[in-house]
């Protein structure tokens, strides 16, 4: 049973907090954690709650990255102009997430501690390069998203002891564009079947970087670095993108599943969704 919910004013005070409390837990937008409380599966009886830390919401530029505070709820992600403009495929990942009562309150940081390899927040930070800030009592990290990922359901960011305080994503410069695209039963409140993020960059006709990452089709968010390998130096067309879409399919390892269908099928769909998102990427070049 939670008996105590505390607010600290800073990042300091929070570890001091979790420090404190043996069975203390980190609380922003809490649509998994609580989850987890009413269940049984966790037994907190402390919660540190970080929204009220000045700057745990902040999206900003800040020299050649932008800056995404851990404590930036799906909404804001998905309304916010420079989001929109410079990282489309986050803006679309967190405009798919659950309902807008969900997606007022949940956090990217959320999305990415809850190690769940299809949530859509994570597919698209992965996509983009972005790295997590994360704040312990050991001093400060700074950790590619893909490589938080212990298991399904299991995180490398300990949120009883650590602060996931902020995501980086590097700026790519002229060129550069993203995509999100998702497969599911129904358009809301439902998990995605599959879901791709990619993002790009083209100069003078020709790939000059790409990141391809899709999910649930291994324990973590998959990045696919053959499939963006296979577009690298090459001249943009459409027999590149497929052959980028076919690579990403043989390489992915669905299960077959009551809920999101058959191995088969969603080995097939991939080549479909990641050749969909590399033609939105480049179409977005164009406008």
């Amino acid at each position: 049973m939670v008996t105590d919910y505390l607010f600290p004013a800073s990042p300091g005070e929070c570890l001091e907090m979790l420090a404190a409390h043996e069975d203390a837990r980190i609380i922003a937008g809490g649509t998994d954690l609580m989850v987890d409380v009413k269940d049984k599966r966790l037994h907190p009886r402390v919660l540190v709650d970080i929204t009220r830390i000045p700057g745990v919401d902040l999206i900003a530029e800040e020299g050649d990255n932008i800056i995404l505070g851990g404590g930036v709820t799906h909404a804001r992600a998905a309304s916010s102009e420079l989001v929109r403009e410079k990282l489309a495929a986050l803006a679309e990942a967190a405009a798919s997430v659950g309902s807008p009562q969900i997606r007022n309150v949940g956090t990217l940081a959320g999305n990415v501690v809850n190690a769940q390899p299809a949530a859509d927040g994570a597919v698209a930070l992965v996509a983009l390069g972005a790295e997590a800030e994360i704040i312990g009592p050991g001093g400060t990290r700074r950790v590619p998203v893909e490589e938080l990922y212990e298991g399904v359901g299991r995180s490398r960011v300990d949120s009883a002891r650590e602060l996931l305080w902020r995501f980086l994503v590097p700026k790519w410069g002229e060129g550069d564009a993203s995509a999100f695209v998702r497969l599911s039963p129904r358009r809301a409140l439902s998990l995605p079947m599959l879901n791709v993020a990619v993002r790009i960059q083209v100069k003078d006709g020709r790939w000059q970087r790409a990141r391809v990452c899709l999910a649930p089709v291994a324990p973590r968010p998959f990045l696919c670095r053959e499939a963006a390998e296979a577009l690298v130096g090459e001249e943009v067309s459409r027999d590149r993108m497929l052959e980028a879409a076919r690579i990403a399919a043989d390489l992915a390892q669905p299960r077959d599943s009551r809920l999101r269908g058959s191995r088969e099928y969603r080995k097939k769909m991939v080549r479909v969704l990641v050749l969909r998102a590399l033609e939105e990427a480049v179409a977005r070049l164009h406008k």
